[in-house]
């Protein structure tokens, strides 16, 4: 789904938990996540903590939608 989203010109980021799994269905551009059961955070930190993290994961994301690639790339 992700590369048929790509040929209209849309840029789509994988925000993921296993890396490998999204280099296999193809996404181009590839944002690790935390954990399985809470990819976007960590409910063992203060809620204050949990919302800065989810917002650094965010922006990553956001970042990598307007770099061009052109072939799968991690973004650490």
């Amino acid at each position: 789904m992700v590369k048929e989203i790509e040929k209209t010109g849309l840029p789509v980021v994988h925000i993921c938990t296993v890396v490998p799994i999204s280099q296999t269905v193809g996404a181009n551009r590839i944002v690790p996540a935390i954990a399985i059961p809470h990819p976007l955070g960590n409910p063992n930190t203060s809620q204050m903590e949990e919302q800065k993290l989810r917002r650094e994961i965010v922006k990553k994301a956001l970042k990598a939608m307007t770099i061009p690639v052109e072939e799968q790339t991690v973004f650490e």
